[in-house]
């Protein structure tokens, strides 16, 4: 995630925060069967020379439509809503409805055309030409070529975005060294302007936007690219084999938010006048920490969507559920706390939709802070994570242990991984062989965490647990949620301790070790660097074996854990309740903001026949 999908499907929030914690008018969907009069009547106006007539048309008043929104409470409010600079999964479930890449993924999870008809790699997978579809249109009926979506790559590479996803597309030709160009200090200001417009000037040979003949798109200015309706190829040049970087493609980092609405406000983000996309909604309204309403997009290409969509952001899980009982919401994420509540009503027990995840959470330890620089701590306090008591008693099930990043039922997935795992004997023993030699001497030991009422009672018992085991005490330090979220997305801020997780956003090991732990990537933000795990992770990236790709993975993935850089703990489990009268939901996996929102986004509708009455 995410996956996106998620810091996604990207890492994320939402999960923990629900389950721990002007635009064009839409066509009616819904409309009474009704027969319009039109009733003449003749007027006589005297004049001093002529006599006219005057029609007089009055018709009889249209009958007003049944408006369908679904009604879906998100939980925490989004840090930012920026293709190129979001990570978190209820970001990027905002950025799903306004946008569309040029690929996008299907039920199966398998990738199909989004806004590209097709795409062709070359032999050896360094060069991938997509061919976009006829007549793309913004929300706002303006012209989408080519030279958009270049933009979008572009802007996300730019090191002067710096994007939370900035690294998935490292593989472009000259993207690291612009991503990570710094200005050398031996060298002159000028040198280091022009060595930096040397490597952006590799990139933007690397994506180009051409004509079908394979002329290049351009314009007096260079804004007027944007104008050129015969714009509609778009040819990537990698610096090493990439067969999988169409799946890349339909992550929101490529989505082609436009350039002069980012240009016109530093928050072009939270406003329904800049966010113009491609999806099949549109921002009609965001009111920040309360609600954003979306309607149907009537330029998508594809089918049309069929009813509004509202979040909402009540990050208590418990306003939600009282909420939802008094049909105020159609969608609420499920909450451990109420699940025998749930099971034992007998319609609330049918609304309920429980089905696999594709998360993996975990205690998060910031390796450059005191004391989770030393491994034999980090080891102590996950053995001292009672992982199965937590799932039964604080998850109520909802999820499943684990002991290691990939879960079940995904490619690279290592069943036998049983390091690290609960044995309070061995978390005393390692803390006792640590530098600090046991618990008396250890600073002081923070555990943040987004705050609700209920989460206060989860990390309450985490904390306890630990006390338990290791004999430390833990102070807890609840914090907002869209804060919490933000301070975890950088190293200078993310916490000493929390709880954080990761969804997929493609079905691929690369997702959950290279796009993660690389250096530079998310797991920099608790300091995790390893050059061996590196060096194993990009032999894996362009090997075309898969049997040998898939072995350099397993490897990576094994040395990850040697180093107990986290406490892996457990996998999701999607966990729902929809009201009767939504129809329409197609589930996939990786469903992490609302059921169906991969898939379903223009399926899902309204049963206006099955909705109370008033």
């Amino acid at each position: 995630m995410s996956t996106r999908k998620w810091s996604v499907a990207l890492g994320i929030v939402v999960i923990l925060s629900m389950l721990l914690s002007a635009c064009a008018a839409p066509t009616p969907q819904v409309v009474e069967k009704v027969v319009t009069q039109v009733v003449t009547q003749e007027k006589v106006v005297e004049k001093p020379v002529e006599k006219i007539v005057e029609k007089v048309i009055t018709p009889t008043p249209a009958p007003v439509a049944v408006q369908k929104k679904l009604r879906i409470n998100l939980g925490t409010y989004p840090d930012i809503i920026d293709p190129q600079k979001s990570s978190f999964v209820n970001e990027i479930a905002h950025l799903r409805l306004i946008y569309e890449g040029l690929t996008k993924l299907d039920k199966d999870l398998k990738t199909v055309p989004g806004s590209a008809e097709k795409w062709e790699y070359n032999a050896d997978a360094t060069e991938l030409t997509f061919t976009l579809r006829k007549g793309l249109k913004y929300s706002d009926g303006s012209l989408l070529n080519a030279a958009r979506f270049a933009y979008a790559i572009k802007r996300n590479i730019d090191p002067e975005t710096a994007g939370e996803y900035a690294q998935i597309t490292d593989e472009i030709k000259g993207a690291p060294e612009w991503r990570g160009f710094e200005d050398d200090p031996q060298k002159s200001k000028e040198e280091n302007a022009k060595a930096r417009a040397e490597a952006k000037k590799v990139v933007d040979q690397s994506v180009l936007p051409l004509h079908p003949d394979g002329k290049a798109c351009v314009g007096e200015k260079p804004a007027d690219v944007y104008k050129d309706p015969d714009c509609t190829v778009l040819k990537l040049t990698f610096s090493r084999p990439a067969p999988y970087f169409h799946t890349v493609m339909s992550l929101w980092v490529t989505f082609p938010a436009k350039e002069e609405n980012i240009a016109a406000s530093e928050q072009w983000w939270n406003s329904s006048k800049y966010q113009i996309g491609n999806g099949p909604y549109i921002l009609k309204a965001l009111e920040p920490y309360v609600r954003a309403h979306f309607v149907p997009n009537p330029n998508y290409y594809g089918e049309k969507a069929k009813t509004d969509i509202e979040y909402s952001y009540i990050v208590d899980s418990k306003v939600a559920f009282e909420a939802y009982k008094n049909n105020e919401f159609d969608i609420i994420g499920a909450a451990a706390e109420d699940l025998e509540v749930i099971k034992k009503d007998p319609n609330l027990s049918k609304e309920l939709m429980t089905y696999p995840g594709s998360c993996t959470f975990a205690v998060m330890f910031h390796q450059l802070k005191e004391p989770f620089t030393d491994q034999k701590v980090r080891q102590a306090f996950a053995q001292a994570f009672d992982r199965e008591a937590w799932v039964r008693d604080v998850l109520k099930g909802l999820g499943s242990p684990t002991l290691t990043w990939i879960p079940p039922g995904f490619p690279g997935y290592d069943p036998n991984e049983k390091r690290w795992g609960f044995d309070p004997e061995a978390a005393k023993k390692a803390l006792a062989e640590s530098k600090y030699g046991g618990a008396d001497k250890l600073p002081p030991i923070k555990l943040t965490f987004s705050d609700s009422p209920r989460n206060r009672t989860r990390y309450e018992w985490l904390a306890a647990k630990w006390k338990e085991v290791l004999g430390v005490s833990v102070t807890l330090d609840p914090v907002e949620s869209t804060t919490y979220t933000a301070l975890t997305k950088d190293i200078k801020t993310a916490p000493l301790a929390f709880i954080l997780g990761w969804c997929a956003d493609y079905p691929d090991p690369q997702n959950w070790l290279s796009v993660y732990w690389k250096t530079g990537a998310f797991g920099e933000r608790i300091g995790y660097s390893n050059k061996d795990f590196d060096a194993l992770v990009d032999k894996a990236d362009v090997e075309l074996d898969a049997a040998k790709r898939m072995e350099l993975y397993a490897q990576a993935q094994r040395l990850l854990t040697d180093g107990v850089p986290v406490a892996f703990a457990w996998n999701n489990v999607n966990n729902y309740l929809v009201k009767p009268w939504v129809k329409g939901i197609v589930t996939t996996p990786q469903d992490s903001e609302w059921p169906g929102a991969i898939a379903s986004l223009t399926s899902v509708d309204i049963d206006t026949a099955a909705l109370p009455k008033k």
